[in-house]
């Protein structure tokens, strides 16, 4: 089973920026409540999508440069990112079926 990938401030160019796949980026926080109630979604994109869009989990009180860099300002966020650039943005605890239909722009 494909899990999400675990981002810091130190592999985010490298994993994210620099991918040859679009990648779903997940900020969140451990005492987030809607972060918990999209994590299950979050392991089951990571699951359908394997080996055609990255799914990663940057946890934005360890990594605040990359969070910063970005302007997430409330969590969950996620964004989608294509070639190295942010294509997409959704935030808060989304259905899976938005999700879904934003990525399939992307996949």
């Amino acid at each position: 089973m494909a899990k999400p990938i675990e981002l810091t401030d130190a592999n985010f160019d490298q994993e994210v920026l620099n991918s040859d796949k679009p990648v779903l980026v997940d900020f969140w926080a451990v005492w987030c409540g809607p972060c918990k109630m999209i994590a299950p979604t979050i392991e089951e994109l990571a699951n359908e999508y394997e080996g055609k869009i990255k799914v990663a989990k940057l946890d934005v009180d360890h990594n605040q440069n990359v969070a910063i860099r970005y302007g997430i300002r409330s969590i969950p966020t996620l964004l989608i990112f294509k070639d190295g650039k942010v294509v997409d943005q959704l935030i808060g605890a989304v259905p899976k079926s938005h999700i879904v239909e934003r990525l399939s722009k992307v996949a």
